[in-house]
């Protein structure tokens, strides 16, 4: 789950990082008062959405008068704006942050994930921070640094040093670095943090570092620790069936294919793709129902299937394992006599009671394609598309 840069700023201000004065305008009449409570001589508007490189999109925006601020407001508020993050979607600008400017003296860049394959927290830092931070890790690696954190003994005062004189600070910047290093560590533990970038991360005229943008991404499965986190969540960002999908439990990513795919399991579900590119069609979904389909998720999966008006054929590949193949053929029966489908649905089942969910979907008397293999189930939804 992402957050929105002012949002992501509040949680850096409960852990004491140093952020720009800002305030967040959701409506035009707010924005005078925003900029008088600001207090600055200048101001900085950014559209807030989920995703970066809002500045080469337009959408953050330095002012140097009132007059200016308003201008720019009345146009970034309220539109959508696409950066080369999205991937050609547009998301729309709902609010924006108005924040102070600040005297810059250097750039840097600073980002806390997880390393699955060491298992560690990994701190990556370089003193080419900004816009450019892409194209430096792309054709400049040498300047990209990073840390790895033992969680037996978290953050150590020696890779503090380290980073600090990699990145040439000195003085308070040296000391506030590792003042930062060790908070951003411990909010990633306290929030279950996945990621967690300051780009750029600045060091001011009085040599003090400011994150001057903050990105924060909540690990999802944790959600369920993070109530505070998830009443932040902001549906208008995601994908309109992703969204959807997340209220009945059911793990869905939508694709540009024309072959809806309803399958229990992550794994099968990629190896289900897989056989479809390999028959020549294109999936239209990822869609994993869980281990403990019922009717209503497997209804409920259809729709969001049926949401992309690209589908021209269904693949339900389900194996039965917790949850017995004839009451699998019980919930996709009553699923397409409820969404009233109009399209073919082939459907591949294997595991416990595999007989008599066959023979159920076979008296249905729905036009249910059943199919022999994962094979032939790929080919022959492949061969309706068509």
């Amino acid at each position: 789950m992402n957050l929105h840069e002012y949002q992501a700023k509040a949680l850096f201000a409960q852990y004491g990082i140093g952020i720009p004065k800002g305030e967040l305008i959701e409506d035009l009449t707010q924005l005078d008062a925003a900029m008088q409570k600001v207090g600055s001589q200048a101001w900085v508007v950014k559209a807030q959405i989920h995703a970066g490189a809002r500045g080469k999109a337009g959408g953050v925006k330095l002012v140097k008068t009132a007059e200016e601020a308003r201008e720019v407001a009345a146009t970034l508020l309220g539109s959508k704006l696409a950066t080369i993050q999205t991937a050609g979607k547009e998301l729309p600008i709902n609010s924006l942050l108005i924040e102070e400017t600040l005297d810059i003296e250097e750039e840097l860049y600073l980002s806390l994930l997880v390393d699955r394959v060491e298992r560690k927290h990994t701190f990556v830092i370089s003193a080419a921070g900004g816009m450019d931070i892409e194209e430096v890790a792309a054709t400049s690696p040498e300047k990209i640094f990073t840390v790895h954190i033992d969680p037996t003994v978290g953050v150590m005062p020696y890779q503090c040093r380290e980073v600090g004189f990699a990145l040439g600070l000195t003085g308070d910047a040296f000391k506030q670095l590792g003042q930062l290093m060790n908070k951003f560590y411990q909010l990633a533990l306290d929030k279950d943090v996945s990621q967690l970038e300051i780009n750029p991360l600045i060091r001011t005229a009085e040599n003090n570092l400011v994150a001057l943008d903050a990105k924060v991404n909540i690990d999802s499965n944790a959600l369920y620790r993070q109530p505070d986190l998830v009443a932040m969540r902001d549906f208008s960002q995601e994908d309109e069936r992703e969204a959807k999908a997340s209220e009945h439990q059911l793990n869905y990513i939508a694709l540009d294919g024309d072959i809806g795919c309803m399958v229990n399991g992550a794994g099968l579900a990629m190896a289900t793709m897989d056989l479809i590119k390999l028959n020549g069609g294109s999936p239209a979904n990822f869609l994993d129902v869980g281990g403990g389909a019922t009717p209503e998720r497997v209804a409920e999966a259809f729709k969001l299937i049926l949401s992309s008006k690209e589908v021209k054929s269904i693949l339900v590949n389900i194996f039965g394992g917790i949850v017995r193949c004839d009451l699998i053929a019980d919930g996709i029966i009553q699923a397409v006599q409820e969404v009233g489908l109009e399209i073919p649905v082939v459907v591949r089942l294997e595991g416990t009671n595999v007989e008599l969910g066959k023979e159920k979907l076979a008296q249905s008397g729905l036009s249910i394609v059943s199919a022999d293999g994962l094979a032939d189930a790929a080919k022959k939804v492949v061969e309706l598309a068509k």
